[in-house]
Formats: C-alpha cells, sequence, structure tokens
C-alpha cells in the first residue's frame, strides 16, 4: 500500500500559494498608480509566518524579509482590510470545492493564553495565578480544519463565546444537518439555545455523566477530540501560544493566517487525487 505524502511544516509562501493571494491583494490592496513601483510582498508574508511561529519581535525578524518597520506597517494595513481573513475564506472554499470540509460533524473549545506585553481583551487567567491571559474560542469542522476563531478576556467562560464563534464562520455554512460537539463547559440553558438558534443538533458533555455505562461501553463516543487537536497544532506556533500583540486585532490577524495555513495544507492533500 503506497505510504500517504507527509509536507513539511509552512515556513514561506509557496509559488500557487502566493498567486491566490496574489489575486487578492490586487483586488483589496491594489498598488497606487503614482509614486515608485511597491515593494514585493511576498517577503512580508512570509515575515509574518515567521512571527507567529518563533514569536521574535518585530524589530528582531531576520534581514532576510525586509525592514521590519515596512513589515509592520503593511501588516497592520492588511489587518485593517480583513485581507488574513480573506485569505482563510478562499482557502476553506477550495477545499470545500474538493469535498474536503466535513461539515456534518464540528466542534468548537476554548483555549486560554499568557499575553505578556498586556492590551485589549486580556483579563486574568484563571489556570495562571489570575496573570493577564487571552481566551480562543475555536470551531472546526470534523476532521478539525478551522471555521471561526474569536478572542476575549481569559475570565471569560466558554459558552459566553459559543454565540459569537458560531456567528464568525469565514464561509456560508450549508444548509444541510449538522452536529456540534461541545464539552461540559457548554452544559447550560444558554448553551443550548444558541446551539438550536443556529440549527445544530447539539451533543453536549453533560455535567457529571460518566464516560462508561455499565456494559463497559462509551455512551455517545466524542468526537471533541478533533478541535483539541488544532488547537494543539496551533500552540506549536509560540506566537500564537502566547500573545505578545498589545492589539487585539493583530493577534486575531495571526490566529487566522495560521487557520488559512492549516486549509492549505489540506488542500495539498486533496489535489493530488484530483483530475
Amino acid at each position: 500500500m503506497a505510504q500517504e505524502q507527509s509536507y513539511p511544516t509552512i515556513w514561506e509562501i509557496s509559488d500557487d500559494l502566493w498567486e491566490t493571494i496574489k489575486i487578492l491583494l490586487e483586488e483589496f490592496d491594489p498598488p497606487a498608480s503614482t509614486g515608485r513601483p511597491r515593494d514585493d510582498r511576498r517577503p512580508i508574508l512570509n515575515a509574518i509566518i515567521h512571527r507567529f511561529r518563533t514569536g521574535c519581535q518585530w524589530n528582531h525578524l531576520p534581514k532576510e524579509f525586509g525592514d521590519d518597520s515596512k513589515i509592520h506597517r503593511v501588516f497592520q494595513h492588511w489587518v485593517k482590510l480583513e485581507v488574513f481573513e480573506k485569505i482563510w475564506a478562499v482557502l476553506l472554499t477550495e477545499c470545500d470545492e474538493l469535498e474536503q470540509v466535513q461539515w456534518d460533524w464540528q466542534a468548537a473549545d476554548g483555549w486560554l493564553g499568557k499575553a505578556r506585553m498586556g492590551g485589549d481583551k486580556i483579563g486574568p487567567n484563571p489556570t495562571d495565578r489570575a496573570k493577564n491571559g487571552t481566551k480562543k474560542s475555536l470551531l472546526t469542522d470534523g476532521a478539525g480544519g478551522p471555521l471561526s476563531i474569536v478572542i476575549a478576556p481569559a475570565n471569560v467562560n466558554d459558552h459566553k463565546l459559543l454565540e459569537q464563534t458560531l456567528g464568525s464562520i469565514v464561509v456560508e455554512r450549508p444548509k444541510s444537518p449538522q452536529h456540534l460537539c461541545l464539552d461540559k463547559g457548554y452544559d447550560n440553558k444558554l448553551s443550548r439555545q444558541i446551539v438550536k438558534k443556529h440549527l445544530y443538533k447539539d451533543h453536549i458533555r453533560r455535567i457529571g455523566e460518566e464516560k462508561i455505562d455499565q456494559a463497559g461501553e462509551k455512551k455517545n463516543p466524542a468526537r471533541r477530540y478533533v478541535v483539541e487537536r488544532t488547537l494543539a497544532w496551533l500552540s506549536k506556533c509560540r506566537g500564537l501560544l502566547i500573545r505578545y500583540e498589545k492589539k487585539s486585532e493583530n493577534y486575531l490577524a495571526q490566529l487566522q493566517f495560521a487557520c488559512a495555513l492549516l486549509w492549505y495544507r489540506r488542500l495539498l492533500r486533496a489535489m493530488p487525487a484530483t483530475p
């Protein structure tokens, strides 16, 4: 049996991914018609990937990427234009066209992290001696592909972010029946109302529910592990595990870019099987 092809960790923008992003930039951030020709934007994207993977300071980026002040200035300009969310949506749409999105089963969960530099949308982290922290709420498809992500202060309960998380999917959901898996942190009336409002069939872990019944078999096997696995993947990036950005929108943009790259990896796996 042929082994599945493995793909290396993405540290830079490939040629085919650049062609996709370039079209977006030409539409939403076209060069000025007058003045000097604009510098190549591809190294700036590579610098942003390096930034959230390593957590290095902007002024410590390797010189090969170019001037750090210009990189940060362009990055913040793209944040205002929501470029990274648009990249995520385009790659997710391409995967959906190849039937690579498992809409039937979805899962959501929260993820706490440190916020070393302060800023907005931070709060006392209950798992880190009340130090400053940020919570991320993530929704994934049945295979762990990220569909939406929102951030909030660390002391906000997971279920209070559910409405915003379900309403922030970067593409339009299909109208087919869909299931949503949640842990016991969402076992309350408000969460069930929100799930029903968004037309999901809820699978919420009950508080105090036994994992194994009297026959020794699991009841309703959980499908929540996929979102936990995706959070673990994102945590491998130091700049995402620890928030160094004072502006929450800058931090969210890097999370969105990382989510987009996860879909690009799935697209790479799918392409050899297509005509």
